[in-house]
């Protein structure tokens, strides 16, 4: 059987589904309340990192030139997330605000799993998502986005995280010694920011204003406005203040991630704010099978930086020569980044060899380390 046929046939994509699984596991959650409503959590971030460690690494790599028609499966596993999610959150959003067998912080634990859930799983998939050329495929990722009220993230990745990477002008990239407490409130910020003004930019180029139609920014807010009405109608306050609080969750998980993906990784200034073409190993590799199913291969990142056009199937692992590997899979390490001396202990050590494997002749990091300052543009 050709490697093409292979990945086609739905027992290849079957694993990527388990992901699925974390809805029952929040029904279960607000249903049953007492020490069920830790199951979505204790799975998401305990279960895989044991498959992780029983599995070990995947570093076999499908065909990069695989057709999309051969990729139906996964195709379908990322769009058919969309409605599931909606249903999930709105219709436990109108049964936890009337759950008379749940107390205020089961409640909120409840929510909570929900947010590592359209966290961990749904703002991945409209990364996926995002991505693609089809519109109704760029939409579904705007609806999941919408759903934890990030919907600027879609511009900010694509418009100032691909092209800015491994730069001071990137938000997103966690510089070198930064601990996550203070890169979250960085991120938040300078997130924001730097999606809407790359948006007028290109409408300036258009000869148009900010406040045009065509500001994807009125397509955010709409979607989100609708969201929280959607929650205000089925559980009111109560319902808006849980509907913030797996919001708010799934932001932190996202963000989280981020930072994981590119600590410390810099790419060569060639002056006049020119940098080098993004490589593989510009992002932190992770081959670790159980948590790429979860994550839809998103440990890969290496090669989505480097080819960001690849589904998720198609991406390919990069081995230590051209890639820099993370120690653990990404539920590990997110674990990890929220205690920042036990993390710079783990990654400075990588991220300094890294630096005297690639960039040897650079012998003053300082300017790559700014936080807030820019290198010349």
């Amino acid at each position: 059987m050709t490697p093409a046929a292979q990945i086609a046939k739905p027992s290849a994509a079957l694993p990527f589904y388990m992901s699925y699984l974390l809805i029952p596991l929040v029904w279960i959650a607000a249903t049953q309340g007492g020490y069920w409503v830790l199951l979505p959590i204790l799975a998401t971030w305990y279960l895989f990192t044991a498959l992780d460690a029983v599995l070990g690494l995947n570093t076999e790599n499908a065909d990069p030139d695989t057709s999309d028609a051969d990729l139906r499966w996964y195709n379908i596993l990322t769009a058919a997330w969309v409605p599931l999610q909606f249903i999930s959150v709105f219709a436990l959003i109108w049964y936890v605000s009337r759950a008379a067998h749940l107390n205020g912080l089961e409640k909120f634990m409840v929510f909570f799993g929900v947010g590592v859930m359209t966290g961990t799983i749904g703002i991945n998939y409209s990364h996926e998502l995002m991505h693609q050329k089809n519109r109704v495929e760029r939409f579904l990722g705007d609806l999941l986005l919408a759903m934890v009220l990030y919907s600027h993230f879609r511009s900010e990745h694509l418009l100032v995280h691909h092209r800015y990477v491994g730069t001071p002008r990137d938000p997103v990239t966690a510089r070198y010694n930064e601990g996550f407490h203070r890169f979250y409130p960085r991120v938040l910020r300078d997130s924001l920011r730097s999606s809407f003004a790359a948006e007028r930019a290109m409408l300036a180029r258009k000869r148009l204003p900010w406040h045009a139609a065509a500001n994807p920014f009125w397509r955010y807010w709409g979607l989100q406005l609708a969201m929280l009405a959607l929650a205000f109608g089925l559980g009111g306050l109560g319902g808006v203040v849980l509907f913030l609080v797996q919001a708010g969750v799934a932001i932190w998980q996202l963000e989280l991630v981020n930072y994981v993906e590119h600590y410390g990784l810099t790419r060569r200034h060639l002056g006049d704010g020119k940098y080098e073409h993004v490589l593989p190993r510009h992002s932190w590799n992770a081959a670790h099978k159980a948590s790429n199913w979860l994550l839809i291969n998103l440990q890969r990142h290496s090669d989505h930086h480097y080819k960001p056009d690849r589904r998720f199937p198609l991406l390919q692992n990069h081995a230590d020569a051209d890639a820099p590997q993370l120690p653990y899979g990404y539920p590990v390490m997110t674990m990890a980044a929220m205690v920042p001396p036990l993390w710079k202990r783990v990654m400075n050590p990588r991220v300094q060899a890294w630096r005297r494997q690639h960039y040897p002749d650079i012998k003053d990091w300082s300017a790559y380390n700014k936080a807030k300052t820019p290198l010349p543009r």
